[in-house]
């Protein structure tokens, strides 16, 4: 297991934030031995109760893949012995109408290390009729009922969901106080990802995000990641290019070498999350800082006074070249510029150390905030 990154779910630790999303027929121990340089793989999605299994079979009657079993708890069993073990994390996607299948599968996932993911994202008409799936998100509080009677099992909880059906935040909050671990977003856009959908769970939760959708190179991916997410997901890109995967995985891990935060977020004033008050000016002139400040609760005086307490005795305090005096002020890494640079040399400080204070005022400013009352 690599060390490069300090990725953790409950007992579940992740080598890289790159995952092979559920697809139900396809992701299954056989698929698995293709993507061993992962950092999850989720098998499923299953049916586990006769009534979710009648709509699989109904949908394979259409052309659609399932997985058809009898036993099916015998089978996820069979197949969670298969891919156990060989350093990749594993979770279980799985339907139900009823509580307690869910709560034998989550006994089963832990038994494992495994996580357990409700799939709460099957949009099919079959498994809607029956008021799972998709369905499942309309009413927050039964849902949120199954992940606190799931999550009293002890294992680790996911819940996969698509973006944009109900209103995200409000469920994403209740999730999160009945005991949701990880929240897999399909961030479905009019063209491509909704990264605003990440961005605004990313700010109003501290549940691990892993972000999906239309995640198709190394741009995307890295958009993906900025916009708040813990690890991202990949489906149909997987399937078609086996070599996605690793290549993804040696990107992130280039990205994680040279800066130590391989998700760290945009500039405030070119849409990042609210990670990204951590490279913002002093909030003294008319700039979207202000508009930042104000949906995360904090006053400038408060801002400022994080930034600068945080800076005393650390490399960023001084920066006699920079526009501020400090470099708790400056810039992302990405961004030129001779001042920061010319300090950066003064204070002995490298890119990646440099990086990694940052993130670390990131984290400072961002336990000053209540989540609660982050407004989207």
């Amino acid at each position: 297991m690599s060390d490069l990154f300090d990725l953790k779910a409950g007992y579940v630790t992740f080598k890289n934030p790159v995952a092979v999303a559920s697809m139900a027929g396809i992701t299954d121990s056989g698929v698995f031995d293709k993507f061993h340089d992962a950092g999850l793989y989720i098998l499923g999605g299953y049916s586990i109760d006769e009534a979710a299994m009648g709509a699989s079979k109904e949908m394979v009657k259409r052309g659609r893949k399932e997985f058809i079993s009898d036993d099916v708890f015998n089978l996820i069993e069979s197949e969670l012995k298969k891919v156990s073990g060989k350093g990749v994390a594993i979770g279980i996607n799985v339907r139900a109408t009823s509580t307690e299948p869910f709560l034998r599968a989550a006994e089963l996932a832990k038994k494992y290390g495994a996580i357990i993911e409700i799939n709460a994202h099957c949009r099919q008409e079959e498994m809607v009729a029956l008021g799972i799936g998709e369905a499942m998100l309309k009413d927050r509080i039964s849902l949120a009922r199954l992940v606190s009677e799931a999550k009293k099992t002890g294992a680790v909880i996911s819940l996969k969901m698509r973006s944009g059906v109900v209103d995200d935040v409000k469920l994403c909050r209740t999730l999160e106080k009945a005991g949701l671990d990880i929240i897999h977003v399909d961030a479905v856009g009019m063209r491509g990802a909704n990264l605003n959908a990440i961005k605004k769970i990313r700010d109003s939760t501290s549940l691990f995000i892993i972000g999906n959708n239309s995640i198709v190179n190394y741009e995307s991916a890295q958009a993906m990641l900025s916009a708040g997410s813990d690890m991202i997901s990949v489906a149909r890109a997987a399937m078609s290019n086996p070599k996605f995967i690793s290549g993804l995985v040696s990107y992130v891990e280039e990205q994680q070498r040279q800066t130590g935060w391989y998700n760290a977020p945009s500039h405030i004033c070119r849409g990042g999350d609210l990670r990204g008050l951590t490279w913002c000016c002093p909030p003294i002139k008319d700039c979207p800082v202000h508009g930042a400040l104000a949906r995360a609760n904090l006053s400038p005086e408060k801002f400022a006074r994080i930034k600068l307490n945080f800076g005393k005795g650390t490399k960023l305090e001084r920066g006699s070249t920079t526009c501020f005096g400090s470099m708790v002020w400056c810039c992302k890494f990405n961004k030129p510029c001779y001042l920061r640079e010319e300090s950066m040399a003064e204070n002995n400080l490298d890119y990646k150390e440099y990086t990694l204070l940052k993130k670390k005022l990131s984290e400072e400013i961002i336990r000053n905030i209540d989540k609660d009352k982050v407004v989207t």
